[in-house]
């Protein structure tokens, strides 16, 4: 299975991501959720998802900030 991690600071579209598309039926799990890029990447190096799906502004550490570490 494909494991995703999503990182978005506005929980309405964390959910929408998470809720619209029916992951498991393509093989998909979403390992887990960040609120911020920091966040993100704390859980990605213990997650170690396949898939970051990140938002490019977000505060604490941008998506794009994020990508650079």
């Amino acid at each position: 299975m494909i494991k995703i991690l999503i990182a978005d600071d506005e929980p309405f579209i964390r959910q929408g991501i998470c809720s619209t598309i029916p992951w498991k039926e393509h093989g998909i799990e979403i390992v887990g959720e960040a609120s911020n890029g920091k966040a993100a990447l704390k859980l990605a190096m213990q997650l170690q998802p396949d898939i970051v799906i990140a938002d490019i502004s977000m505060p604490v550490m941008t998506g794009l900030d994020w990508l650079q570490n």
